[in-house]
């Protein structure tokens, strides 16, 4: 609205004046924009790497609940990691490329260690392997990673002639790897000397030839298939080497350098405990030591405990007291309880929650992703074991009474040591974990301290052995042992150690409890202590009467065992409950191309069988064969019916029904269907069970077409071939009782090894098939396994027969009964054999001696 002369008119031009130097100023401030824009790009471009790689470690460490329901770590924890390792890092040092690297190794590192001090033992190196896997997938081809786990869905052709250093029993596992990588193994020539001589050293993983060009998880590749007794240690190995870590434990940590740099009033600290192990003692002391005594409480969970606890909780978190809540496995129901009361607290900042419990499957993800989880294991071995014992009785409980009570407990708390740290070599150790814990020793304790009061009371003085051998046997350790081996090795334990030649009271000792143990002619304490102070922290196998190579064995069950984990981690997380087109043909395709490869250039699909005619023309043993391939080719044509009807519902030509949806949610698992367990109990992968029946199925075939040429008695049979192995002795022992005309109880199992059984009109046969695992075996003898010795054996042919019991061999004490199990997992038995073992049966029952179906 300016009027007369604008270039007169000063404040329109002071008005101009100021809008250009505003204009230059926006100008100004929009360049400096652009330019602050394209840094922060830059800078955002030179860490998305950074941030890609932390989310792909989350979600890498996210899928280790799929193992363990106590696997949980929230986003939150994950962040502030993430935060602490750029914090440590001088992001001024060097280019951006070489600090991303640098946070990026680091950060691996740290969340390894994080992650892995909530893990148990057993776990760390499954872990290790999984994060690998997760975080190089350039280092680990998925060709070679589906094989190193089972999950190569190639057609295995069994090489006839292995190279003259490979044990027999690899030769399913070093066909399948030249199956899968027939070029690698051409090229690795292993007919060479330098192969052998890599394979008679102990730690082989360290020791490659030069000359074999190997990745390093090439390397394990070779040890699975010819040394898997170092797999374990191989992993160890290859996992320190590509994460940059020293070892795959972390660095101990206690209770107070954990109180001292990590935790807060709001979040609590859970300790997830083994079976037998408790952290009070340690918590209580810290407690005492950092608030006093009177500012900590805990409260041993149970039935009638909620309410206090809440009301503890309100008063400890207000007050800035310490609160242990233990044993929380028991009381999971109400544990949303306690959640909300979380929630709703505004603690004092020196309020600390601590929390134990054992794995339990319906524990709240919530509260496990909210809290700082440590895991507390007892340590291992029979040393600590002892020194636990001995905090628990007090000097006036073990010193009262006879030098013979003192002795008796003693032996006691090592019998009870040599019983729980056994476990460890499960399952040639024992078959399975036995949950003998504090409870069975202070029963047992009771049981010797009345039976010694008894024996001061007799002239005598003696006590009563076979007391304890009968209480500790059928009601105390005994009664949680379900196997018939296991009772074996328990009892064979209280005879060795529960007698007066090894507790011989102020008369002296007669027998040693132990390699270098005397037990003293004392009642105090202290000086059983010295015993205990003076043992190794490392256990020998000798002391638990286990082979010297038992480690091999350990090695591979561990590794079998960490395997199968990690094949559970590969799991997709498919909704099955809504079918995917895209993503099930993804997961199922390969197990479908492998069913059609097994069943190239075989019949079994097309042949029309009928079950074996009941009219009596047939003897108990064709009858048994007849039906044996009966049934299997049943089972073969049942599995082909059900995946061709998968792989219509893939292909889109037919709909999906309950029953198809019900043993694809198997099939997506890598878990055999339960409807194909009911037909043949055979393996839980499915790739293994499609193998082995359809393996199992050809042989039957094959024995029945040879039996059409000569009788069935001049055959050897191969029992790994049988799908009911069991069966068949039975129906021999039918077949002998009809023959010989005995009650079929009357009969027993009789082994030979220098030709048929011959007692009368008794029917012998050839068998083979079969493995053997703690000692070796030549034919003429059991004889001790040396610490090279390979863990498993080819067990020699040998021929069986059903004798009466009084034709039977009468020298008992030279022969020992081996079970015979379906595999080397130990779970289902057979049958037994007897086998010449010399006069000592509780030295073989010890060693865990034992064979077993050789596996595919």
């Amino acid at each position: 609205n300016a009027t007369g002369n604008i270039l007169e008119n000063k404040e329109l031009l002071q008005s101009l004046n100021k809008t250009k130097e505003k204009s230059a100023t926006i100008t100004n401030s929009l360049e400096e924009s652009r330019k602050l824009g394209e840094d922060l790009d830059k800078e955002r471009n030179d860490y998305l790497p950074l941030a890609k790689h932390g989310s792909k470690l989350f979600f890498v460490i996210s899928d280790l609940a799929k193992v363990n329901n106590m696997y949980q770590f929230s986003l939150a924890a994950f962040l502030r990691l993430f935060q602490r390792n750029l914090e440590r890092t001088d992001i001024n040092r060097g280019s951006s490329q070489d600090r991303t690297l640098s946070l990026a190794k680091s950060q691996i590192r740290m969340a390894y260690n994080y992650v892995t001090r909530s893990l148990f033992k057993s776990d760390r190196l499954m872990f290790a392997m999984h994060l690998a896997h997760g975080m190089f997938p350039k280092k680990i081809p998925d060709n070679e990673w589906e094989h190193f786990i089972g999950l190569s869905v190639a057609d295995v052709k069994e090489i006839r002639t292995l190279p003259s250093w490979v044990n027999e029993e690899r030769s399913y596992d070093v066909s399948a790897f030249k199956t899968n990588f027939s070029q690698l193994f051409s090229n690795l020539r292993f007919d060479d000397e330098s192969w052998s001589h890599w394979n008679s050293i102990n730690d082989c993983e360290l020791h490659f030839p030069e000359d074999k060009h190997l990745t390093l998880f090439q390397q394990i590749l070779v040890i699975q298939a010819f040394r898997p007794d170092r797999l374990e240690s191989a992993m160890k190995q290859f996992s320190c080497d590509l994460l940059g870590i020293k070892d795959i434990s972390p660095e101990t940590l206690n209770l107070r350098k954990l109180y001292t740099k990590e935790t807060i009033s709001t979040e609590p600290i859970l300790i997830i405990i083994s079976p037998g192990a408790d952290p009070s003692a340690e918590l209580r002391d810290l407690a005492i030591e950092i608030t006093g005594k009177d500012r900590y409480s805990e409260i041993a969970m149970g039935q009638g405990q909620m309410q206090i606890a809440l009301d503890l909780l309100k008063k400890c978190s207000s007050q800035g007291s310490w609160l242990c809540l233990k044993n929380l496995h028991l009381v999971t129901s109400w544990l949303s309880t306690l959640e909300k009361e979380l929630n709703a607290l505004k603690p004092h900042k020196d309020f600390r929650l601590w929390l134990t419990s054992e794995i339990h499957p319906k524990f709240p993800t919530i509260l496990l992703q909210s809290s700082i989880k440590i895991t507390y294991e007892a340590p291992p071995g029979v040393k600590k074991n002892l020194l636990r014992t001995f905090e628990i009785w007090t000097p006036d409980e073990f010193s009262k009474g006879s030098v013979a009570r003192s002795q008796t407990l003693f032996v006691l708390a090592w019998f009870h040591a040599i019983v729980q740290e056994r476990r460890k070599y499960i399952p040639q150790g024992w078959t399975k974990f036995y949950e003998f814990s504090q409870a069975d020793l202070r029963a047992s304790y009771e049981i010797i301290h009345r039976l010694c009061e008894r024996a001061g009371r007799q002239s005598s003085g003696e006590i009563q052995w076979n007391y304890i051998h009968g209480l500790f046997d059928q009601a105390v350790y005994g009664g949680r042992v379900d196997n018939p081996i296991d009772t074996d090795v328990l009892r064979s334990y209280l005879i060795q150690y529960f007698n007066a030649a090894i507790i011989g009271g102020a008369k002296g000792l007669k027998t040693r409890l132990a390699s270098n143990i005397n037990l003293p002619n004392s009642t105090e304490l202290h000086d059983y202590k010295k015993i205990c102070d003076e043992l190794n922290d490392e256990d020998t196998p000798s002391l638990f009467g286990l082979p010297a190579n038992i480690e091999r064995s350990a090695q591979r069950m561990n590794s079998t065992q960490i395997i199968n984990s990690l094949k559970i981690l590969q799991r997709t997380d498919v909704e099955v409950q809504k079918f995917d087109k895209d993503k099930w043909s993804a997961l199922l395709t390969p197990l479908l191309n492998l069913w059609k490869k097994l069943n190239q250039d075989v019949d079994l699909l097309k042949l029309r069988v009928q079950p074996p005619v009941e009219d009596g023309s047939l003897s108990p043993i064709q009858s048994f064969l007849q039906l044996e391939r009966y049934n299997g080719i049943q089972l073969v044509q049942t599995i082909h019916e059900n995946l061709a009807s998968l792989s219509k519902v893939i292909r889109g030509i037919s709909l999906i029904t309950n029953e198809i949806q019900e043993y694809a949610k198997d099939l997506l698992q890598n878990e055999t269907p339960q409807t194909w367990q009911d037909r043949w109990e055979g393996p839980t992968d499915s790739l293994q069970y499609l193998r082995a029946v359809v393996s199992k199925a050809k042989a039957m075939q094959q024995i029945i077409t040879s039996i059409k040429d000569q009788d069935i008695f001049s055959q050897t049979i191969n029992l790994s071939d049988l799908f009911r192995p069991d069966t068949f002795l039975n129906a021999l022992r039918q077949q002998t009782a009809r023959a010989t005309k005995q009650p079929m109880d009357t009969l027993v199992l009789n082994t030979s090894w220098s030709g048929e059984l011959k007692h009368g009109k008794n029917i012998s046969i050839k068998i083979t098939g079969l493995q053997l695992e703690g000692c070796l075996f030549d034919g003429g003898r059991l004889s001790e396994s040396a610490p090279d010795s390979p863990s498993v054996n080819a067990f020699p042919a040998c021929y069986i027969a059903w004798i009466p019991r009084d034709n039977a061999q009468q020298e008992t004490r030279e022969i020992i009964s081996l079970p015979v199990y379906f595999s080397a997992d130990r779970d289902k038995i057979v049958t037994r054999l007897n086998v010449p073992c010399g006069s000592d049966k509780d030295k073989w029952l010890q060693c865990g001696a034992a064979l077993f179906l050789k596996n595919f």
